[in-house]
């Protein structure tokens, strides 16, 4: 009868082994997916941040490209305003001389 008894504590010493290291383990995979899931998290973070840089720049370069078309106009206004106006004419010194 005692041989039985030992036997069967020896028999539960494995299993209780094996328990404490699929505990190890199943620990380590909630690790390992937690971080999974915080680098999954940034890596969307980081996306999005992307997208709305990505958005801001084409903005930027609409923006930019329309106030280089007004600065055209009003470059040409200015140059047209300045041909009409006497006093940015040339003198020719000569001529007037004569």
């Amino acid at each position: 009868y005692r041989s039985r008894k030992r036997s069967s504590k020896v028999e539960r010493a494995p299993a209780t082994m094996m328990n404490a290291d699929m505990d190890a383990v199943e620990a380590e995979n909630q690790v390992e997916l937690e971080e999974k899931t915080r680098l999954i998290n940034q890596v969307l973070e980081l996306q999005h941040t992307l997208e709305d840089l990505s958005a801001r720049v084409d903005a930027v370069k609409e923006e930019n490209l329309k106030l280089k078309s007004e600065n055209q106009v009003l470059g040409q206004y200015i140059e047209n305003l300045m041909s009409a106006s006497s006093v940015f004419q040339t003198t020719d010194t000569k001529s007037k001389r004569k």
